[in-house]
């Protein structure tokens, strides 16, 4: 697979440096260099890149503050001459840190990583085509990649899933702790069984099965409570409707 990306750098030299190494690696696919990260935005919001790479100390906005706008599908390598910068990377959710001067080798593999990233996500997201195929409402269990291993999750113990970015947490009721696993929130509720589970928030698919208590917009697993948001209210009241003795015209919990 290739991936598309953009450099965006104030420090023309670096610029001219970072376009060199993606020419030379194969799986790479330049699609626009910039030397401002003002210049980029109306670009990418146009014309989105699989992946950036990004130096941080810029003017007028710099690339930490430039991750925070860009896209959630668009994925970040920083590039910068300050260390410091390093654990704040991080914090953005960056997938990798590059120390200027960049050489080709370290360039390589951030670059690799990267594209293993993208293989894992698409990789995971093939599943649902399969659950398409073969009558997604009869599975009763299935297979998520989790810490470089398949873990097979039966959906009968299964309470909610919370999505977290490029990231879900599924959370059981026979384990204290939930499994995180790269893969997106609509892969997750297309592989899902429509007649059981039931999205409530951006953030949260639950399993009717599982509720107990409705209360104020919530949905309350234990000491935890899942909102209940405008956007997904009507279609879960809906979702209820057909599994209750609500009065007709009461759609308020």
């Amino acid at each position: 697979m290739n991936l598309t990306c953009c450099i965006i750098d104030d420090e023309p030299l670096a610029v001219s440096l970072l376009e060199s190494y993606v020419n030379k690696t194969p799986f790479l696919e330049l699609k626009g260099k910039f030397n401002s990260a003002i210049h980029a935005l109306a670009s990418l919001n146009d014309n989105p890149v699989d992946l950036l790479f990004l130096d941080i100390q810029m003017p007028e906005l710099n690339g930490l503050e430039f991750s925070r706008i860009v896209g959630g599908e668009t994925r970040i390598i920083f590039t910068t001459a300050f260390e410091q910068y390093a654990l704040d990377s991080y914090k953005v959710n960056a997938l990798d840190y590059l120390l200027k001067p960049i050489s080709y080798p370290d360039f390589l593999v951030s670059a690799n990583k990267a594209l293993q990233w993208f293989e894992i996500l698409r990789k995971n997201e093939e599943p649902v085509q399969v659950a398409q195929a073969s009558g997604k409402e009869e599975i009763e269990s299935i297979f998520i990649k989790t810490e470089y291993k398949l873990l097979q999750i039966s959906l009968n113990k299964i309470l909610y899933i919370e999505g977290l970015k490029d990231y879900v947490k599924i959370y059981t009721e026979d384990n204290i702790h939930p499994v995180l696993s790269l893969m997106s929130m609509k892969a997750m509720e297309e592989i899902l069984p429509s007649r059981n589970f039931i999205r409530v928030h951006r953030s949260f698919i639950v399993q009717a099965d599982k509720i107990k208590i409705i209360e104020r917009n919530r949905i309350v697993f234990g000491k935890e409570y899942i909102p209940i948001s405008d956007n997904y209210k009507a279609r879960f009241m809906e979702f209820l409707g057909q599994r209750s003795l609500l009065p007709k015209g009461k759609d308020s919990i």
